[in-house]
């Protein structure tokens, strides 16, 4: 699954207090949609099935989706509320603000529909730490109007917030093995840095701190990366290799020393394993 595909983008994030019976009914949104309830209660019915939300609720509503709204008629709910696209799609040549929503079903463009995202999530949740969530979204609230030349620097922080959020989001609610444990991103960040400047340590410095076993880090590890730690540095190391042997005149044996191996046959030795040739013979095919 090609996973570079998916860059998330919110084009609106707001709050939306109702009034007191107020419905909002048969909306297809073109964007994903993420709802939190933080006051108030209200219903929410989506594909013949009804939730009942109230603080601390979390909807998931897929891009397209039919569902309605209907606030409670003494204490109405109120909306924490963001559309976004999992791979962003640009709509402005069909939508005057980035609130992209049909109410007839059979007005949807579904060629503007924007793509799933590849595992499922729950449509419905609730949450504990209601003020957490609510002080992550506050953070991205965006006004309904597309940026431009004034607005983009900001955009660009409040895509920074957001994509926090969706880290945060996504590792709520994927409880799964196909994501990895959120420890092995400070110990990956450490490494890489560590790898960039020629500063590698034992494996053990780098997971001591999350009070694991070697066995078990290997398999989180693993899981985070595909591959073992060794062979994932090696495979660093490598691929470094590969740009100076693509755009330099630098001698091999330079290359192998630069790049922290022990000596120039281990590089070639280790090259030839991971790409089935020589580094000379990369060397050669890339400067063709």
């Amino acid at each position: 699954m090609n996973f570079a595909a998916y860059h998330p983008y919110v084009h609106y994030a707001t709050r939306y207090p109702f009034s007191k019976g107020q419905t909002s009914l048969n909306r297809h949104c073109y964007s994903s949609s993420i709802y939190l309830i933080s006051e108030g209660s209200g219903s929410l019915r989506t594909c013949g099935r009804v939730y009942r939300t109230d603080p601390g609720s979390v909807v998931y509503i897929p891009a397209g989706q039919q569902h309605d709204w209907i606030a409670d008629s003494i204490i109405p709910m109120v909306h924490i509320c963001c559309y976004f696209d999992w791979s962003h799609i640009d709509r402005r040549a069909w939508f005057n603000h980035p609130s992209m929503i049909c109410y007839d079903a059979s007005q949807l463009n579904v060629s503007l529909v924007s793509a799933p995202f590849p595992y499922e999530i729950p449509e419905y949740l609730k949450v504990e730490k209601l003020r957490v969530w609510t002080d992550l979204f506050e953070k991205f609230y965006t006004e309904n109007h597309y940026p431009n030349e004034r607005t983009y620097i900001r955009n660009i922080k409040l895509q920074s917030y957001f994509l926090h959020f969706i880290e945060f989001f996504l590792s709520f609610v994927l409880r799964d093995d196909r994501f990895p444990d959120r420890r092995m991103y400070k110990v990956l960040e450490r490494l890489d840095q560590d790898l960039l400047h020629g500063l590698v340590k034992p494996l053990e410095s780098y997971y001591k701190d999350m009070r694991v076993s070697r066995g078990y880090f290997f398999e989180l590890f693993k899981q985070a990366t595909g591959l073992p730690p060794t062979q994932y540095i090696n495979q660093f190391r490598i691929n470094r290799a590969k740009e100076d042997l693509s755009h330099t005149s630098i001698s091999i044996t330079e290359i192998a020393e630069k790049h922290g191996f022990a000596s120039v046959h281990y590089f070639s030795k280790l090259f030839r394993l991971l790409n089935g040739m020589s580094p000379r013979e990369y060397r050669d095919e890339a400067n063709d």
